[in-house]
């Protein structure tokens, strides 16, 4: 599913809210995935025009198919990076309770196999870490991005969340 606006990212969200510990109990557990995304030529583009990378292994298909051994053009490193974002809004619950949840930053990216324009791509999350502190928690996961069809993911991350509680009550 794309998102497309606040509103149905919350309504997403919102959906997919457990109480602390449930989440508390995602701790080395099963992994979690999202549904199959496309990465078709239209993301590609949108995403060289909103980052002014327009390399012709990402925007030519003639170029591409003729020059590289993709037979095609390939999405972006970092189109595929960005896209843990969206998956994870498809896989990893809510905390009941949360005020908001950010992006803390990364241990690890290794861009492993790239992803050819019109593959279908899901997230693979696995919560490794948890730090509760007094109105946040810190979470730690495994993080994956797979290409349908293929046995190596595009990328493997170490990815940190951050998510803000709302403060209890005095």
């Amino acid at each position: 599913m794309a998102l497309n606006s606040v509103a149905e990212t919350e309504a997403l969200l919102g959906e997919r809210m457990v109480p602390p510990a449930e989440y508390r109990a995602l701790l080395d557990g099963e992994p979690l995935f999202s549904p199959w995304l496309t990465v078709d030529q239209t993301m590609i583009d949108r995403f060289a025009v909103a980052t002014h990378d327009h390399q012709f292994i990402h925007v030519d298909p003639e170029r591409a198919k003729a020059e590289t051994p993709f037979g095609g053009t390939i999405a972006h490193g970092f189109l595929t990076l960005s896209l843990l974002s969206t998956l994870a809004y498809e896989a990893i619950p809510g905390v009941r309770g949360m005020r908001m949840g950010m992006n803390y930053g990364f241990d690890k990216v290794r861009f492993l196999n790239p992803v050819k324009a019109g593959a279908r791509v899901r997230g693979r999350f696995r919560l490794i870490s948890l730090a509760e502190r007094a109105v946040s928690l810190q979470s730690g996961w495994d993080a994956a991005v797979e290409i349908e069809g293929t046995l190596k993911p595009a990328l493997s991350a170490h990815w940190i969340t951050l998510t803000v509680m709302t403060p209890p009550e005095s």
